[in-house]
């Protein structure tokens, strides 16, 4: 053989080893990537090529799926009370990503969740039939918050503090998921539902942290009362009034100003809700004190999941001391949503034991078989001592009796809370935002529940917002309904 004919031989040799090594590379590693690209029609025709599996609110499911006409897609998703679950579903749609639980739990509800596959499915290569979702969620707790809340803009959260079972997540106004399932309509509806003013795509239950204002009192006591600072909830405190911020000539005042904010313990100042007390204690206490009780409590956490991921809440660092005051009042850059201010009351309500929040229960497979089990796999952690839950109890229970939170009294009920009305804007310009925050415990039964409760907005003239005149009633709804 010459020269010029084995190197052409080489060469055509080496070319047919570049094009095998291509398909190989294209069939095992390219081929899988272009198989899951979200942009693949073939996914998406697959997804809705059958019925989906449901999610389930106290053995009901919530979600469906209908019969398409004139589409490549066989199924779209549909809701029972879609505005009224929104904030727990999400939504599936044939245009848009999954959210909410809708998300988290795609590959189950489409059948493509390996823990679904059974030896023969992995041999014949078939997608399984799709699992189920089943909610903690009751429903007559998710419908008495969203009652109550009615036209005003907020949300809530209710917790079973010995379970970390997540009764109910509201956040209104709300939409109607079913408008976004159908690739055909869903265009339409998502553009109007994010020029909506109101954001009604926001989950403000569980993913809109705004300052938690005096509900974030208890925490600051909480530290107060752990640290030894004060011994009890009725030890007077060293508090002026009026209390001039470190390094300003600005008293932080009281909204009450009759009230004897003056050197006031514990439960005087929670009752009263005095900005003197607690602004002062939190300078006392130093911020990283401050900070490390919200931590425990679970502000700063970047990954809160219920399983859906909560948006953090903050408590900040680097603050001079006049910011700390105001931290500690819940101003400043503090932020909360509805479910950590329900897991303060929670833990407080547990003997200051915090069990991790969760709103799935089990997933199970098309049979009914578990494969996984939440309410077996919850953490409980100490967040302060039995003795400081026992005196805030005893303090919060002051305030509803006694105090800013009356409008949560229920008969035959041992009811504690506390109120917050938080500033809002520029130098407190626009309507502030009211919260309250609370537990009850049923005197016949021992159930026992925890609310938290954010009102954004409402038609209520400025001057009536408050925690107790707004938020409270919707509170006192569901634990009502919890406690039945």
């Amino acid at each position: 053989m010459n020269k010029t004919i084995r190197r052409a031989s080489v060469f055509a040799l080496l070319l047919v080893l570049a094009l095998l090594v291509r398909a190989t590379w294209l069939q095992f590693y390219d081929g899988q990537a272009l198989a899951d690209d979200k942009d693949n029609r073939r996914n998406v025709i697959a997804t809705y090529s059958r019925p989906l599996g449901n999610i389930i609110v106290a053995g009901e499911a919530i979600t469906g799926s209908a019969r398409t006409k004139g589409s490549d897609l066989a199924y779209k998703r549909t809701y029972t009370d879609g505005e009224l679950y929104a904030a727990v579903t999400g939504y599936a749609s044939q245009a848009y990503a999954p959210t909410q639980l809708e998300g988290i739990y795609t590959d189950l509800l489409n059948g493509t969740d390996t823990k679904l596959k059974t030896v023969m499915d992995t041999v014949t290569g078939e997608r399984p039939d799709p699992g189920n979702v089943l909610t903690t969620i009751d429903p007559a707790v998710q419908k008495a918050g969203y009652r109550a809340l009615g036209d005003k803009k907020g949300g809530a959260v209710a917790i079973d503090p010995k379970t970390g079972k997540i009764l109910a997540a509201v956040s209104t106004p709300s939409y109607d998921p079913s408008t976004l399932t159908d690739a055909n309509t869903a265009g339409k509806a998502w553009k109007a539902l994010n020029a909506d003013k109101d954001k009604p795509l926001t989950n403000r239950a569980l993913r809109q942290p705004l300052p938690p204002g005096s509900t974030f009192k208890l925490v600051v006591a909480a530290a107060a009362l752990e640290d030894g600072l004060y011994k009890d909830v009725d030890q007077p405190t060293d508090s002026p009034d009026p209390y001039i911020m470190p390094g300003t000539v600005q008293p932080l005042n009281n909204e009450n100003k009759s009230a004897p904010c003056e050197n006031a313990s514990i439960r005087v100042a929670l009752r009263y809700s005095c900005n003197n007390v607690f602004g002062h204690m939190a300078v006392e206490l130093g911020q990283d004190k401050v900070k490390e009780m919200a931590e425990k409590f679970g502000f700063n956490d970047d990954e809160q999941d219920v399983p859906v991921r909560a948006y953090a809440s903050v408590y900040p660092s680097g603050m001079d001391k006049a910011q700390t005051a105001l931290s500690g009042i819940g101003q400043f850059d503090v932020t909360a949503t509805p479910l950590q201010m329900a897991m303060v009351s929670a833990a407080i309500a547990n003997g200051g034991k915090l069990v991790s929040p969760h709103m799935v229960s089990r997933i199970t497979d098309s049979g009914g078989d578990v494969l996984k089990d939440y309410d077996d796999d919850t953490d409980t952690s100490e967040i302060i001592s039995a003795g400081t839950a026992e005196q805030l109890q005893s303090a919060m229970e002051t305030v509803v009796k006694d105090g800013t939170g009356t409008n949560a009294l229920i008969d035959g009920v041992t009811v504690g809370g506390k109120t917050g009305t938080a500033q809002h804007g520029e130098n407190n310009s626009k309507t502030p935002y009211a919260w309250f925050t609370s537990y009850g415990k049923s005197d016949a039964s021992g159930k026992e529940v925890a609310v938290a409760v954010m009102v954004e907005q409402s038609d209520a003239a400025r001057s009536e917002v408050s925690g107790n005149g707004l938020a409270a009633p919707v509170a006192r709804a569901m634990m009502q309904a919890a406690l039945k």
